[in-house]
């Protein structure tokens, strides 16, 4: 059984801000980071307890192919996603939104 995945407002604006960047750098390629992004998103639902614990209770899961982070906590409700960022990003941007 899969855990419900809820990406937070914040998380969305990433995903919106990652697909207009790789739509400039290619026609189609945004749909491309789309669909790796909420491939993550099914992996994490699935077995969420598999990735390993960054820091507090903030987990992290890569987006394949584009080198973007997906930050989640696990919550009674399912799983959070707090953050999707560049893994180059500075911490601190995923850090304020815990």
């Amino acid at each position: 059984m899969s855990a419900r995945v809820t990406v937070q407002p914040e998380a969305r604006e990433d995903l919106l801000a990652g697909e207009a960047f790789f739509e400039k750098c290619d026609s189609g390629l945004g749909h491309e980071f789309l669909v790796e992004a909420f491939a993550a998103f099914d992996r994490i639902a699935f077995m969420p307890e598999a990735y390993g614990i960054l820091e507090a209770d903030v987990r992290t899961a890569t987006v394949k192919r584009f080198g973007y982070v997906v930050y989640f906590r696990i919550a009674n409700s399912g799983v959070d996603v707090i953050a999707v960022l560049h893994g180059a990003r500075d911490p601190q941007e995923w850090r304020r939104r815990v």
